[in-house]
């Protein structure tokens, strides 16, 4: 079980400084484009780490200690919010960036703006 507790914490770690980097970025970053990445890569980063810590925890006493249901079904919606998780945040962020776009909002140094090419052809 101590091994089981060791690659958690590892997990829950790694988990917590990508969500660290994303709330710095979120403060740090220039315009809406690049917060917008710091917030979607970041937090899905930390959040799939942590899930998988939350995945191996119940896991790892499912498998050990006996089947549990309350272990198993933790484990069966761990995953099921991972793949909800994974899903749901790209889709967001381009639909967020893609709306910003629209409205007028411009990148704080924009070199070259592929979308406003093609609104121009």
């Amino acid at each position: 079980m101590g091994v089981l507790n060791t690659i958690s914490y590892v997990f829950i770690g790694i988990g917590l400084f990508f969500n660290l980097v994303g709330v710095i970025g979120l403060h740090r970053f220039p315009d809406m484009y690049t917060r917008l990445h710091a917030a979607t890569k970041c937090t899905t980063f930390g959040s799939i780490f942590i899930i998988t810590a939350v995945i191996v925890q119940s896991a790892g006493i499912w498998a050990l200690e006996g089947a549990y249901p309350s272990q198993s079904v933790m484990c069966i919606h761990a995953v099921l919010a991972l793949v909800a998780l994974l899903v749901t945040n790209a889709t967001g962020a381009h639909a967020m960036a893609r709306a910003a776009h629209r409205s007028g909002e411009k990148p704080a140094k924009a070199v070259v703006d592929d979308l406003q090419e093609k609104e121009n052809d």
